[in-house]
């Protein structure tokens, strides 16, 4: 999964995007509200993270800009401000939720998990399907309950297909969410990493979870 910080402290914008990415998540950064513009206009973000007061453009305007433009990418304010009509703001605002700064960063990342909850449509943490089981707070694999071992890419991009179980997933839409800005790989590495995946999740099993559809993409999903 794919977020974006925007924070213009850099120290702590360094620590936030240090500490998501040994979560597991693919993070960008930048430290004002025109940069943060210009990342979402050419980027595919499955949140935000955004502090409220910065330069150039503060986060409650590119919030709103954001909804204005019909943009529904989850939003987490990120503020110093603790008094309830500045949280009102922000949630009346289109954000998805707010956290006081200084915070726990537990909590932080208990937050983005629940945040994401909402856009996938889960009651929980746990991803299931044709006995394979991903637990994104435990970073957990296992099918029929023997565990199965990853590396972070992998998981990362088990996680995404499993979020969109069903749904058939282009090479470029996988690439948007699961790499960032600093990723250099070569043309065919969504290839690579799914022959990984299919190693991993379906060798031995009868029945096969990750599945070509050819001219399209990949899909993870329980044939009947």
């Amino acid at each position: 999964m794919r977020l974006l910080v925007v924070e213009d402290e850099k120290d702590l914008n360094k620590i936030i995007s240090n500490k998501l990415c040994s979560e597991g998540y693919s993070v960008d950064s930048c430290f004002d509200g025109a940069e943060a513009e210009e990342h979402i206009a050419v980027a595919e973000y499955d949140g935000i993270i955004l502090d409220i007061m910065m330069p150039k453009k503060d986060g409650l305007t590119l919030l709103r800009e954001l909804r204005e433009s019909g943009n529904t990418v989850p939003v987490l304010l990120l503020t110093a401000k603790d008094a309830v009509s500045d949280r009102v703001k922000g949630l009346d605002g289109g954000a998805s939720d707010y956290l006081i700064k200084p915070f726990s960063f537990d909590e932080l990342c208990a937050r983005i998990r629940a945040m994401l909850r909402k856009t996938s449509n889960a009651a929980s943490n746990v991803f299931s399907v044709g006995g394979l089981s991903v637990d994104t707070a435990s970073k957990k694999v296992s099918r029929n309950g023997r565990t199965i071992e990853l590396s972070a890419k992998e998981y990362a991009l088990l996680e995404y297909m499993m979020r969109n179980k069903g749904i058939v997933l282009s090479r470029e839409k996988i690439e948007n969410h699961i790499w960032n800005f600093d990723y250099e790989g070569g043309t065919n590495v969504i290839d690579v990493y799914i022959s990984y995946l299919r190693r991993k999740i379906d060798s031995g099993f009868e029945k096969k979870l990750i599945h070509t559809v050819r001219g399209s993409g990949y899909v993870i999903r329980e044939e009947e």
